[in-house]
């Protein structure tokens, strides 16, 4: 990371190392300079407005007035008159002439937040300053000029809210010089464990308290919620955790204790083997592959637990393994030869002569304990144990997909539901 970005984020107080994040700040540096419009994308709780801080402070406007609106939280029926004015009489309340915010912040730079709820007709007037840098006061004939530089916000899909007629095609393509798309937190995995960490320092600050920490454990919890309130989300849980703790290390079941939405995933839907150009659910494929393993696993105890029960229920005899060692191998040139062997096989368990043995000693339903298999073609006996590392199984099957493709990482990261970025961090953390 530059210098430069160090030195913003310490005067914005933006925490965070994570790529993403710093490919949205360099482009807010880039185009700071420039008169050009701006479009910040992001999801609530991002941080979309401090983006719109750093521009407003870079450029050679920073000396003159910066605002930012919430154009969803301003009704319909005063808006145009909050962003332009009105003349007296305009409307009923309108008692003498007002400045709109259009014509205050003149030579200064404006920040619309969630644009995508402005009415179509205001929508109108924000395209003609746009374009002319002209608007007209509600109530008024005569046309106002001023020099404002517009950043705007959305939470929303505005290409969606055009096909369905709610946003002007024009207008979003007059905003959308410039794209800055601030990242999620889920996409900033890395940095959860720092903020945590700033925010439960911050609350022990002002409540003259010692600063509580997250055990290892507790920490991945974090890095695996789906955080949909984003930053506030995460800021509202180590608030919570700070006041609740009982201990200064906190350990993943006190913090899931007081905050138990921590447990729901959210697991996506892995369709076709594309990622369809999204990488929200690039931290959570892990436990995708977990969930089917550990179902798997399950099901298959249930299955040998079944199978043992029914054998000392009906007090079934299991024949020696020996015996099956005895037989020769079969082989099925034709349908015949395949009865005649299942008939052999049928003679010898009903030979009376045969050895049994107890169904314990045959099958033991204890997990973790290796099933010896003796094998007539080699003096020793193989050990066939099961795995139970996560990471190993998730190594080996990266690492399958790898050689199945050749090293091509993009129909790789296809064939194992992941994103490319995804998959190019396991590569070097497990170093294939």
């Amino acid at each position: 990371m530059s210098k430069n970005l160090q030195s913003i984020k310490q005067r914005f107080g933006i925490i965070g190392s994570s790529d993403v994040l710093d490919i949205a700040l360099g482009t807010a540096v880039r185009v700071a300079p420039t008169d050009l419009s701006v479009l910040v994308q992001g999801e609530s709780g991002v941080g979309k407005e401090v983006f719109s801080k750093i521009i407003h402070s870079l450029s050679p406007r920073k000396h003159n007035q910066f605002i930012a609106i919430n154009c969803g939280a301003i009704p319909a029926g005063t808006i145009n008159s909050e962003l332009f004015g009105h003349e007296k009489g305009a409307f009923t309340g309108a008692s003498s002439d007002r400045k709109g915010y259009f014509e205050t912040v003149n030579g200064g730079t404006i920040f619309l937040d969630e644009i995508g709820e402005m009415p179509q007709e205001t929508q109108q007037y924000l395209l003609r300053v746009l374009e002319s840098g002209e608007f007209i006061r509600v109530g008024s004939n005569k046309i106002n000029k001023t020099d404002v530089r517009v950043i705007a916000a959305t939470n929303v899909d505005l290409e969606d809210r055009i096909q369905k007629g709610k946003f002007r095609e024009d207008l979003y393509y007059r905003l959308n010089t410039v794209t800055i798309k601030v990242p999620p937190l889920r996409e900033r995995p890395e940095d959860i464990s720092i903020l945590f960490r700033k925010f439960a320092s911050d609350f022990a600050d002002k409540y003259r308290a010692t600063p509580v920490r997250l055990d290892e454990k507790a920490q991945l919890v974090l890095e695996n919620y789906s955080w949909k309130g984003n930053i506030r989300e995460l800021k509202n849980i180590a608030e919570r955790v700070s006041l609740m703790s009982e201990n200064k290390i906190v350990t993943a079941e006190e913090l899931i204790d007081a905050n138990p939405q921590l447990l729901k995933r959210n697991l996506p839907v892995i369709g076709n083997g594309k990622n369809n150009g999204s990488d929200s659910n690039s931290f959570e494929e892990r436990e995708i592959l977990y969930k089917l393993l550990f179902e798997m696993k399950s099901d298959l105890n249930d299955l040998k637990s079944l199978v043992f029960e029914m054998i000392k229920r009906n007090d079934l005899k299991v024949p020696d393994l020996r015996n099956l060692r005895q037989l020769d191998a079969p082989k099925f040139p034709n349908s015949s030869s395949r009865e005649d062997y299942r008939e052999e096989l049928s003679n010898r368990f009903q030979n009376p002569q045969s050895n049994y043995q107890n169904p314990e000693d045959v099958y033991s339903p204890n997990e973790g304990q290796p099933i010896i298999i003796e094998n007539p073609d080699f003096d020793h006996a193989e050990v066939v144990e099961e795995t139970l590392s996560l990471e190993a199984m998730e190594k080996q099957m990266i690492d399958k997909a790898l050689k199945k493709y050749k090293g091509r990482r993009k129909e790789a990261a296809e064939e194992l539901g992941i994103s490319e970025r995804t998959l190019y961090r396991k590569i070097k953390q497990y170093d294939l």
